[in-house]
């Protein structure tokens, strides 16, 4: 605990038999009280490796969801068990646990409702292994939802974040699609609600191990964070109402 918030780490799996022990190992577990894993129907003995680290909540999936459907279960699970401040962390060691005791301090002392870490502040994004089309895409659609909605962060896409219970109950994520995009719709919302958003310096780490979305599955992520973006556009102005936006 930090301040008396119960500190809750969530871990949407998938095929992270190789990292997730070390990534497992990594977390300060002086100040996290709960570790969530759910499994998205892993090929690989993702669970099995889970459970024998000792991890408390362990989730299997009975199909495969995709990525956004994962995170729904993760935030569920993490509000049952009274979670104040969540950090969803990938078991695929491309982010560093060890930022979560920064990330979840700067919840629970109430600087910030979220915290993104982000790989674009510091200057080691492609020195950490980004692949270029990654950064340059990365630098172009973050530029264009700055201007688009007339805000600034560093970094839209980055997969490590923390949150408060508020926004968790607030948000309507159901509404929010299963797959990748899911992560661009969370933080537009999280922008359009009008919680405090903090950043971090997160070092770049792309391993082998560490898992990657296919070039096509980005283009669609890319096409998807512009009509997002365009959605978000169209409720604001009252052209178009979205679910996606309505807290």
């Amino acid at each position: 605990m930090i301040k008396n918030k119960m500190i809750v780490v969530v871990m949407p799996a998938y095929n992270a038999a190789a990292t997730l022990e070390k990534t497992y190992r990594e977390i300060p577990h002086d100040i996290v009280d709960q570790v969530i894993l759910v499994d998205d129907h892993s090929r690989d003995n993702t669970p099995g490796i889970a459970r024998a680290l000792g991890i408390q909540h362990v989730i299997v999936h009975d199909h495969n969801r995709g990525y956004g459907g994962n995170q729904k279960t993760c935030y569920r699970q993490a509000l049952a068990l009274g979670a104040d401040v969540v950090i969803m962390l990938h078991p695929d060691y491309q982010y560093t646990p060890q930022l979560t005791r920064a990330m979840a301090a700067l919840i629970a002392e109430d600087v910030f409702d979220c915290v993104l870490g982000s790989r674009i502040l510091g200057v080691g994004a492609l020195a950490g292994g980004m692949p270029l089309y990654k950064y340059v895409a990365n630098r172009f659609l973050t530029a264009f939802q700055n201007f688009c909605l007339n805000y600034k962060i560093s970094e839209y896409h980055t997969g490590y974040r923390a949150f408060s219970r508020r926004i968790l109950e607030t948000l309507p994520l159901d509404a929010n699609d299963e797959g990748f995009i899911f992560d661009n719709q969370m933080l537009l919302q999280i922008i359009n609600a009008g919680f405090r958003i903090g950043e971090i310096t997160c070092p770049t780490r792309y391993l082998p191990d560490s898992s990657s979305i296919s070039f096509r599955k980005a283009v669609d992520y890319g096409i998807g964070v512009v009509g997002t973006t365009i959605i978000l556009i169209l409720h604001r102005f009252g052209f178009r109402r979205s679910r996606l936006f309505e807290n």
